[in-house]
């Protein structure tokens, strides 16, 4: 089979990869060989647009690595996206990969926040791809990312926060497409604290957000670090009609990873290919 385009790629010009100043430098030529290798034919290097000193954590809310962006108020601060280092980078690798098809992208964070701040660093009319990621909340004590969360509140409450601010978000920002990993929560929710994740008590809220993202003429992104497969199907039935699909890959070795199994599931209820790797799939009949 032809491999769709990776949607969700991280290279050193993300800051949670340690920057272009860290042993990650050189992650954007080993991406681009190693999809070269498997036969991807695009991918979209789509770097974190996140606003710096912006939220709160603790070091175990972070990797070894990027631990060091604590600041001494116990705020993540990093060095803002570099989008003249990454446009050079992408030029770079486009002369050097002729066979791959290179795209610009960001994820955006919080883009219902701070799109004057992110203004200030990058004109997103350059960009091929926005994608839009809900990464943080304020319920009250500044804002943090779920697993400070979880230890501070009751887990259910946090994802219904999470689930709530999803509308929100839609509502308050144009800038972009794709709305990324909608079970972003998820990966820190609490297994050994309260048992592993039931989808099932947080049904309506999947389904109310998804709606908003529907309704709101955006796209959802079937995000194949963990593949779901009510997440398809809600979508489709609360009115989803197109789908991107990235890996969210923040090392060479894991683009395209799972994508097999998450094209199929996607072609199961009814999600198609468009004429080329980058377009994203659409509903093609009722379920």
């Amino acid at each position: 089979m032809t491999l769709p385009a990776d949607s969700h790629v991280h290279s050193e010009w993300s800051w949670d990869t340690g920057g272009p100043q860290s042993h990650a430098v050189g992650r954007m030529r080993a991406t681009c060989a190693h999809a070269v290798k498997i036969g991807l034919p695009a991918l979209f290097f789509t770097e974190h647009l996140d606003i710096p000193d912006t939220w709160r954590a603790e070091p175990e809310d972070l990797m070894p690595h990027q631990q060091d962006f604590i600041n001494g108020a116990g705020r993540v601060d990093f060095p803002p996206f570099d989008a003249e280092g990454y446009f050079d980078a992408i030029d770079r690798m486009r002369h050097d990969f002729p066979d791959l098809r290179i795209h610009t992208g960001v994820e955006f964070g919080q883009p219902h926040l701070f799109g004057a701040q992110a203004e200030e660093i990058v004109d997103l009319d350059l960009i091929d791809r926005v994608l839009g990621s809900l990464h943080t909340l304020d319920l009250g004590e500044g804002a943090a990312e779920p697993n400070m969360l979880f230890r501070e509140h009751e887990p259910a409450a946090v994802m219904h926060s999470y689930l709530d601010e999803v509308p929100v978000m839609v509502r308050g920002s144009d800038v972009f497409e794709v709305f990324t990993h909608v079970d972003y929560a998820i990966r820190q929710w609490p297994t050994e604290a309260v048992g592993p994740f039931d989808p099932r008590p947080f049904e309506e809220a999947f389904r109310a957000a998804m709606r908003s993202i529907a309704d709101g003429g955006r796209a959802l992104e079937m995000n194949t670090r963990r593949l779901w497969p009510w997440i398809p199907q809600w979508w489709a039935e609360e009115g989803g009609r197109t789908v991107s699909i990235g890996s969210d890959a923040h090392t060479p070795d894991a683009i395209a990873e799972n994508f097999p199994e998450a094209t199929a599931m996607l072609e199961h209820f009814g999600f198609r290919p468009g004429s080329v790797a980058e377009e994203l799939w659409t509903k093609s009949r009722p379920l």
